[in-house]
């Protein structure tokens, strides 16, 4: 189970990194190419687009075939656009481009479906939210990667173009080596791999289809739905727009932006598990009452705080403000995990996807 949990972040990680590998780069493409901000937004929403539907795909095969072998599949294929990054040549290049790669944000239900299926209701909701924290960390680690460190260190030996159209390669290589390894050393399940129980008679075959329409016939998932859209949509406007608004209100270096920016990802690191920690000891006291109480907690400061960090003015004040704000999105997002396998386990799968 532990095994399942590293790889489990792990490749979820190296999913955000590159999913969001070229958003420190945008400013650099918006001069080659001569794009307007509203180009670069169509660009930022197909690369959520393209989440959005493999999250809904995802769900029901992780009942059908587990996680292991999907973030294989994920990886592996997201892979390809995102060494493609150098060769578009247009708005429309771009967005296409971005919502293949968007094929990567898929992989958060795997890593929310496997440490659900391998750690017991006493911790799962920390299990759940360390293993979404750490990977969503990719986040926050490829704006200083890839902004501040890749990109400077291309631009060295070449022009600043050329540095933006073939540092992206980095990161694709990566992936693709992250989605192999994953296959052959961990386990779908505490009783072993998918395959080797259903050869052996000890699962039933699961038919995705099936556990897709129960998980959608709940009332209580399209609750969920909406309590997640408004803490981890939240953070995804974030990482699309931070490093560009940093630059522009504050009038920062694209270096210094990226690094502003990353901030608010780098929160992950313990934010997401005392969200989930926090739901796993009130469930403890008062059961679900406990978990719902908690996140209706958070997402009220998280309301509260996003007012106040849109009318903040000077630099110091507005990253102070950015990081509590960032504090309750992830901790909201925590305590979502420690929900989601009761409401209706046997399609756990198909309710992480939605």
């Amino acid at each position: 189970h532990m095994r399942a949990f590293h790889c489990s972040w792990w490749s979820f990680f190296i999913a955000f990194f590159i999913w969001f590998a070229i958003t420190p780069l945008l400013s650099e493409i918006k001069i080659t190419l001569g794009l307007n901000k509203q180009q670069l937004w169509t660009s930022s929403i197909t690369g959520v687009a393209g989440t959005i539907f493999m999250r809904f795909l995802l769900g029901p095969q992780c009942d059908k075939y587990g996680a292991r072998v999907l973030f294989t599949v994920v990886l592996c294929v997201a892979s390809i656009p995102t060494a493609l990054t150098g060769l578009i040549e247009s708005s429309a290049g771009l967005a296409i481009l971005r919502l293949f790669i968007g094929i990567a944000g898929g992989s958060f239900v795997m890593c929310q479906y496997w440490s659900s299926r391998m750690f017991t209701k006493e911790v799962v909701g920390t299990a759940n939210a360390l293993v979404g924290g750490w990977g969503n960390l990719g986040g926050g680690v490829t704006q200083l990667v890839m902004g501040s460190l890749l990109f400077p260190l291309f631009k060295t030996g070449m022009s600043a173009e050329m540095a933006w159209r073939t540092v992206s390669i980095v990161p694709a290589i990566v992936a693709f080596t992250t989605g192999i390894t994953v296959y052959f050393i961990s386990d779908d399940s505490p009783k072993g791999n998918y395959s080797d129980l259903k050869k052996h008679g000890n699962m039933p075959e699961v038919s995705a289809a099936a556990s897709f329409r129960s998980g959608a016939m709940n009332f209580n998932t399209w609750i969920l739905f909406i309590q997640y859209a408004c803490c981890f949509g939240v953070e995804l406007t974030m990482n699309n727009a931070a490093a560009l608004y940093f630059r522009e209100e504050f009038n920062q270096s694209t270096e210094a932006a990226a690094a502003i920016a990353s901030i608010f990802g780098w929160m992950n690191l313990f934010a997401r598990g005392v969200g989930g920690f926090a739901s796993d000891k009130m469930s403890a006291r008062m059961g679900m009452r406990g978990r719902l109480i908690v996140q209706t907690i958070l997402l009220a400061c998280e309301g509260a705080m996003v007012l106040i960090f849109a009318n903040t003015n000077n630099l110091a004040g507005a990253i102070v403000v950015m990081i509590v704000f960032s504090i309750f999105v992830q901790a909201a997002e925590g305590s979502t995990y420690g929900i989601v396998p009761y409401v209706n386990p046997p399609c756990t799968g198909s309710i992480a996807g939605i």
